[in-house]
């Protein structure tokens, strides 16, 4: 296996452990997408951007494996 090919596996391992951490592996890939494009239309550094970027800090803080109970305003029933 290549350096490139080992980078592009470590990368997609990554990602894969925060849509779990997020609480969404079950989720439809449609919806993971649409979410992520909806994601990438925030301006990095607005108050949004802000706002989310501090609920994943808190969320790589927890031991938790799902960190769902930090979810907007603390509800947990919706996906």
């Amino acid at each position: 296996m290549t350096a490139d090919r080992k980078r592009q596996a470590r990368e997609k391992f990554l990602l894969g452990g925060i849509v779990v951490k997020a609480g969404l592996s079950k989720a439809d890939r449609a919806f993971l997408l649409g979410g992520f494009i909806e994601l990438a239309r925030i301006a990095p550094g607005s108050a949004e951007h802000r706002r989310l970027r501090d609920i994943g800090e808190r969320a790589f803080k927890t031991h938790s494996p799902d960190a769902t109970e930090l979810r907007i305003g603390g509800a947990t029933d919706w996906q």
